[in-house]
């Protein structure tokens, strides 16, 4: 089965709409041009004109220093009308990134960089909202995570093991859980319920290295010769796969993990602005 982002992102927004829209505004702070930043940037503005949100863009040179940086940071902090605060990652390679997020508050930290936020990670929260939709029962058997990046991997380690932040509870939500990553054997992929993938290298996980009923969410992706976007997951193998994997679920690339993950963004701005 494959499992439609797109629609789960339009439930969870629809929930939204629903809601008084925050009278703050929500701050994204883009540093440099990197194309796919700028992109990803564009995505919430377009979500947070659908939702009728106050979205206000600082755009800064990637010749900006780190000083300027915080100071810029810290006008958004000080603004009693700035409901939360989005930093676009990756920085460029000059900045001490924790520095930065050190400078966003709990209360306006609506990605949950700092770990100690009042809402859970996107990422976190795609997984969950996944489980849910797939209705697995926690805690999970088995759990893989491929790739333990900032953004991706470190945070929903932390969720499966209970420690997301200090305001989650400490239970984890699978018994066990197995952080690999690209030059780890993968042999170990056989024995996940649920498989996560963050690393960024198409195709790195097919079809046969995994369990019968598995569950496969992919965050990782990456632009291949043909200019489109290519996942973690080789699901193009599946339909030359000649032996049945059974009840397979998977997130496609696009329209899989990336659609929630931005409604989740506002799900918590929303949270945060009550």
């Amino acid at each position: 089965m494959v499992i439609d982002g797109q629609k789960i992102a339009e439930r969870i927004l629809g929930e939204l709409k629903k809601l008084p829209v925050p009278l703050k505004f929500l701050a994204a702070v883009l540093v440099g041009d990197d194309p796919a930043s700028a992109s990803f940037v564009k995505q919430k503005e377009k979500v947070a004109r659908e939702l009728g949100i106050d979205f206000r863009i600082a755009r800064l040179s990637s010749s900006t220093n780190q000083e300027t940086l915080v100071a810029e940071i810290g006008k958004l902090v000080r603004d009693e009308q700035c409901g939360g605060i989005v930093l676009q990652l990756p920085l460029p390679e000059h900045f001490d990134r924790d520095k930065i997020i050190a400078a966003i508050p709990p209360e306006k930290d609506v990605d949950n960089l700092r770990g100690d936020s009042l809402v859970l990670s996107p990422a976190a929260g795609v997984v969950q909202e996944i489980l849910n939709f797939t209705h697995y029962s926690l805690p999970i058997t088995a759990a893989a995570v491929v790739g333990h990046g900032f953004l991706v991997g470190q945070p929903i380690v932390g969720w499966l093991r209970g420690s997301a932040n200090s305001h989650e509870l400490a239970d984890g939500r699978a018994k066990k859980v197995m952080v690999l990553d690209v030059g780890d054997d993968l042999a170990a992929l056989k024995d996940a319920d649920v498989v996560i993938l963050g690393v960024g290298k198409a195709g790195l996980v097919t079809p046969a290295m995994l369990k019968p009923n598995a569950l496969v969410i992919d965050f990782g992706y990456s632009r291949g010769p043909d200019g489109k976007l290519h996942g973690d997951f080789n699901a193009s193998e599946i339909e030359n796969w000649k032996l049945k994997i059974e009840n397979l679920r998977y997130t496609p690339v696009p329209h899989g993990a990336g659609p929630i993950l931005v409604a989740k963004l506002f799900e918590n701005f929303y949270t945060l602005n009550r």
